[in-house]
């Protein structure tokens, strides 16, 4: 039987973090600890928004070093963080990208689900989707567990468990449901969401080249 660690929010946004970098900036990968905590603080494709200090983040790698999830190098001067969840999970990596983006964005329908892990790992439908998430929260420890659907609400919500269990009632909030299904403010914040990705690479290849200069 797995045995699932019980995580800060914090050290589950770092984890989170790690995991949708190696994907979406491969070419400036693994991650400082500055552009690391940009990560953890971005305010869009982030639920809860943090304000994270570097101090913070490197105490969270410390206590994710515990469970065998980070893979820590030498880049010039600094130190860089590579994620190691799907050795350490032992999870397929659809699972792993699935659990990012709960860790990242809090609970989130199936469809939901698709949409934000397009980056991470491209499903081809919901079914497979809902196959991975029932698959997880089967195991003989959970992984994830299926929220109940909220009044006027057609779909469940998944949430992840690294944090310990879910306390249902902090998600019921109409606004937040009226907010998460748009589709069209759902679009919208994917396109801030890669902007802000982008604007993060290039943060992150300028510290590149002034580390290659000695600046």
């Amino acid at each position: 039987m797995t045995t699932l660690p019980t995580f800060s929010l914090l050290e589950a946004r770092v984890l989170g973090v790690l995991i949708e970098k190696e994907k979406t900036v491969p070419d400036t990968y693994p991650l400082s600890v500055n552009t690391l905590t940009l990560g953890c603080n971005q305010k869009t494709a982030r639920d809860p928004v943090m304000s994270a200090t570097e101090a913070e983040v490197l105490q969270a790698i410390d206590s994710l070093k515990d469970y065998a999830l980070i893979i820590e190098s030498s880049g010039g001067r600094v130190m860089r963080y590579a994620h190691n969840a799907r050795r350490a999970f032992k999870l397929p990596e659809q699972s792993v990208a699935l659990l990012a983006v709960l860790m990242l964005r809090g609970p989130q329908t199936a469809g939901e689900l698709r949409t934000n892990c397009d980056r991470l790992h491209p499903f081809g439908d919901i079914s497979s989707v809902e196959a991975f998430l029932e698959e997880l929260s089967g195991a003989d420890t959970p992984w994830v567990v299926k929220l109940p659907k909220l009044p006027g609400s057609r779909e469940h919500r998944w949430a992840h468990l690294l944090c310990g269990p879910v306390d249902v009632e902090i998600f019921n909030t109409t606004s937040k449901t009226t907010y998460r299904n748009s589709d069209e403010l759902t679009e919208l914040h994917a396109d801030v969401a890669r902007l802000n990705e982008e604007v993060a690479t290039l943060r992150a290849t300028v510290e590149k080249i002034q580390k290659e200069l000695g600046m």
